[in-house]
């Protein structure tokens, strides 16, 4: 600073015009993910929700999880474009243990505020609300200059969703005999992208602008495709059939995840035969040499949620998850854990069920 000039917070990197100018381009994407238990308007210091009309709650519990897009970003970065990221902030954790998202709010930081970035981005948040049947009630975009360098920025998101105590999916609920059926994922989703970047745009890599036959299109068209939001077909197979547990299948591979939701007495063996990985997983296998078993512990290896049903329920469930566009199919099955069976994955603590991975996968 020079001789005599006073210091300012835009002398600082904060620019608070163009923070006002983000809210106002972002203002039409947010009116558009809305409920109508919505109270109040956009802008305000804290977003009000009504739940009196959810009367048919017997013991109604509130739901809440929040969530991250991980280093996916750097791919949105790099491409410039942003207004799909959004869509993977959306938390379908809310609905594993049968809540209805009710609304979300979201946090943006950035190294300096691009008004029409922030929008972009948040399009994209609000069309993941859409897909999940749950309003944007509000968030906060923070500027960090000197913190984070001026292209930069991160996304975190919060949800909450409300189910009735006696509604309530998980462990307690599986019994042997029951099915697992496998949702189809729409590609790795916004897991993994650490390692999916070493392989396919560090050295020797193949780059953002490669267009691969195996995938079809090019690596950045394929690292940037949406993560396929679950919430209203979980919630409308829930009302369907006899669903025991949901599994996201997230962080740690679907057999960590379908562990989370096993009591501990049984046990599942995921038939990998029963269906045939993305490209894009072969692809991320074969050029960086990476084993089966860290493939499977990183990414969803194209099964992005699970249902545990009642196996009278199975081809009904089938039918209707097809019927809405969502491909599915039975992987396996719940049975009796025999005496000291250790699968691949368990539940965290050594509390739930074990999951083994058989067969091999049709080739990719």
């Amino acid at each position: 600073m020079s001789a005599g000039a006073g210091a300012s917070y835009a002398a600082s990197g904060v620019d608070v015009e163009a923070g006002e100018r983000a809210v106002a381009l972002m203002r039409a994407s947010v009116a558009a993910a809305q409920r109508p238990e919505v109270v109040g308007d956009f802008g305000g210091f804290a977003g009000l929700f009504d739940i009196s009309a959810f009367t048919r709650f017997r013991r109604p519990l509130l739901a809440t999880s929040t969530d991250g897009v991980g280093t996916k970003i750097a791919v949105a970065r790099a491409l410039d474009v942003h207004d799909t990221i959004g869509i993977d902030l959306v938390v379908d954790d809310l609905v594993v243990c049968g809540a209805e998202p009710l609304f979300m709010t979201d946090y943006i930081a950035v190294g300096s505020v691009v008004p029409e970035r922030i929008a972009a981005i948040v399009s994209g948040i609000a069309e993941g609300c859409h897909r999940a049947g749950c309003a944007l009630v509000g968030g906060e975009t923070a500027e960090h200059p000197g913190l984070m360098a001026p292209d930069e920025y991160d996304v975190a998101g919060a949800g909450t969703g409300i189910v009735d105590a006696d509604a309530l999916l998980g462990p307690d609920r599986v019994r042997r005999g029951d099915v697992v059926i496998a949702l189809g994922s729409s590609g790795l989703h916004s897991n993994g992208y650490s390692l999916a970047r070493l392989v396919l745009l560090g050295e020797g890599g193949p780059g953002l602008a490669a267009h691969l036959d195996e995938l079809g299109r090019t690596v950045g068209e394929e690292l940037l495709e949406p993560t396929r939001i679950y919430a209203r077909d979980c919630l409308a197979l829930a009302a369907a059939v006899d669903v025991h547990a949901f599994s996201h299948v997230t962080g740690g591979g679907l057999a960590a995840n379908l562990a989370r939701v096993l009591p501990a007495e049984v046990a599942v063996d995921v038939d990998r035969a029963t269906w045939t990985p993305q490209p894009v997983f072969g692809v991320i296998g074969s050029r960086g040499r990476v084993e089966t078993a860290d493939l499977e512990r990183t990414f969803n290896m194209g099964i992005g949620m699970v249902a545990v049903v009642a196996e009278s329920d199975a081809v009904a469930a089938l039918a209707l998850l097809r019927e809405r566009g969502v491909p599915a199919w039975v992987c396996g099955a719940v049975r009796a854990r025999r005496d000291g069976e250790q699968g691949d994955a368990e539940a965290k603590g050594g509390s739930g069920g074990a999951v083994t991975l058989v067969a091999s996968h049709p080739p990719i």
